[in-house]
């Protein structure tokens, strides 16, 4: 009988799983000049890529969730990851662009069982009130690909060529599959109660979508955390065709606004000991709805150059830092036999949001940073009008009960 390992070890193994989509997504951005060189294409077809990527990952979501509860938490992860290793070979070989965009899609839909996997296993092995403080300390390896995975991936093109930053990835899956294959013990037994067929599923999603408390926190959530989306795709157009940046300073901004998101989520933790996540997801969002007023009304009249851009990115991040892991742990808290569906249902709306934002900025051919700084405003105002309503639904539904 394998021992149960440490809680340590355990947010470790989930933490590795977290940190695979955002390394597919952040290793490969300062290559987008060299890609649109070998492929002869604009930057914005480049974005493609991204946005592949981001489709890829919204729509396995809505799968993976079921097979996560029917069959366990293991054989689905296992498949997933598979099927991103060999796709990320296929990527490195890609001949043509519209083949990567192909491939990443693909990469995306296999890449995202690790996404779903981690979530519905910290709901697994940790009580719901600890939900947000376990979220928060995944974000630690979730901080190594801002930090690091940009600048590995500049490195690597400079040195061997951008095809093996794909190699590279697939060989960090493999070592994680094999860590969890070997050390991570099953955390939800199979059960065949779960139906597969299409309405049942589809049935089980709409219920977990009727629940007020879900809805509100899981779309405010969801519009709240767009603006990372916003910033990774439109970020090498800001910083490296508007201000004129190379690879390697711009892999030192990401990683400096990084610091930011990446801090405040552990900031989480210690304000969780003084106040709830329901508070503390209320505050934030009102900060950062004010900052993204602000910095949409200084782009439009030009107010702001390059470090009053990379701080308002900063302020931004950083809240949407604290804002996700809480209304994810909120979302999520109802649900435990179906946390499979839940999780998965969550990641496809904050995936989906992402996946149409960045799919925009690609499609709109522009080169001026106010477009995507207005989408920043936008979907953040959004967020924060979702939320003043679905309180106000949910508080409706308790005084009528």
């Amino acid at each position: 009988m394998t021992a149960t390992p440490s809680r340590l070890f355990i947010v470790c193994l989930l933490g590795a799983l977290s940190v695979i989509s955002p390394f597919a997504i952040d290793m490969y951005l300062p290559v987008f000049p060299q890609l649109a060189h070998d492929f002869s294409v604009p930057g914005t077809m480049i974005s493609l890529t991204l946005s592949s990527y981001f489709i890829g990952m919204a729509l396995g979501q809505v799968f993976y969730g079921p097979l996560l509860d029917r069959y366990g938490r293991k054989k689905p992860l296992f498949a997933g990851l598979g099927l991103f290793i060999i796709s990320s070979a296929g990527c490195a070989m890609a001949p043509t662009i519209e083949s990567l965009v192909v491939l990443r899609f693909i990469q995306g839909l296999g890449g995202c069982a690790a996404a779903v996997a981690s979530l519905a296993m910290v709901r697994d092995f940790f009580p719901v009130n600890e939900s947000a403080k376990i979220l928060s300390l995944m974000f630690l390896f979730i901080a190594v690909s801002p930090l690091c995975a940009p600048s590995i991936g500049g490195m690597v093109m400079i040195y061997i060529g951008w095809r093996f930053v794909f190699f590279i990835m697939a060989a960090i899956v493999a070592a994680v599959v094999a860590l969890i294959w070997f050390l991570l013990p099953e955390s939800h037994a199979p059960d065949p109660s779960i139906e597969l067929k299409f309405g049942p599923i589809v049935a089980e999603y709409v219920a977990i979508l009727k629940h007020p408390k879900f809805a509100t926190y899981a779309f405010a959530g969801a519009f709240s955390f767009a603006g990372l989306f916003t910033y990774v795709a439109g970020s090498p157009i800001i910083f490296m065709e508007n201000f004129h940046m190379s690879a390697q300073a711009y892999s030192g901004v990401f990683a400096i606004i990084a610091v930011g998101f990446i801090g405040c989520s552990q900031f989480n933790g210690l304000l969780l000991r003084r106040m709830n996540s329901e508070t503390l997801f209320i505050r934030v969002l009102t900060i950062q709805a004010i900052i993204g007023v602000v910095f949409l009304v200084g782009t439009y009249n030009g107010w702001y150059g390059l470090v009053a851009t990379m701080v308002l990115f900063f302020i931004f991040l950083a809240c949407a830092g604290i804002t996700y892991p809480n209304a994810a742990a909120i979302a999520l808290a109802p649900f435990s036999k179906n946390a499979g569906s839940a999780s998965a249902l969550l990641g496809f709306l904050q995936l989906g949001v992402g996946a149409v934002i960045s799919t925009g900025i690609s499609m709109s051919h522009s080169h001026e940073s106010f477009p995507i700084i207005a989408i920043l405003g936008v979907t953040v105002s959004i967020a924060y009008a979702i939320l003043l309503l679905g309180r106000k639904r949910t508080h409706d539904c308790m005084v009528m009960a």
